[in-house]
């Protein structure tokens, strides 16, 4: 087994080291050449639910709240408004992303969207009720979120990103 428990319902081998090294090669591959297409590739996300209906996708940039390193990010997203909303799913594992815990430490940022590089945002974690309003948006974008919410016992966070 993984480093983590998972609830039963969970895929079995997602909590595995393996799993996880992939999940980072995928991102980096799509960040790269999102990056090097200005998003004319890469700005959607047709894996799993994503198939069928292909899910917005931008880079978020994070600086390490130990390391000070910069990072970049793919997520899906919803807009809603002038904001863009983030989903800390880590695809259903029992710990939040680390791009979560950065942007909590450090929410001013910015992201690259398809066509426009570099856009200021601050983020927020969406508060209960907020987040009892997006959800099922979301779970419309992105049908999977369902399922990553059942595969784990936290409650995933939805994060506000607000134009600066």
């Amino acid at each position: 087994m993984g480093r983590f428990s998972l609830p039963a319902q969970a895929p079995k081998g997602l909590d595995s080291p393996v799993t996880a090294a992939l999940m980072k090669c995928v991102a980096r591959v799509q960040v790269k050449v999102f990056t090097l297409t200005n998003g004319r590739v890469g700005h959607t996300w047709r894996v799993g639910a994503g198939f069928r209906k292909p899910v917005p996708t931008l880079l978020l940039d994070h600086r390490g709240r130990k390391s000070g390193q910069l990072f970049t990010t793919p997520l899906l997203y919803l807009r809603s408004g002038d904001d863009l909303v983030v989903v800390a799913s880590q695809g259903g594992l029992p710990k939040h992303p680390q791009w979560y815990f950065n942007l909590r430490a450090e929410p001013e940022t910015r992201v690259h969207l398809k066509g426009r590089r570099g856009v200021p945002v601050t983020a927020r974690v969406a508060p209960a009720e907020e987040r009892r309003e997006l959800w099922p948006r979301l779970v419309e974008l992105y049908a999977d979120f369902a399922k990553y919410q059942d595969w784990t016992e936290r409650e995933i966070p939805v994060v506000v990103l607000a134009p600066r």
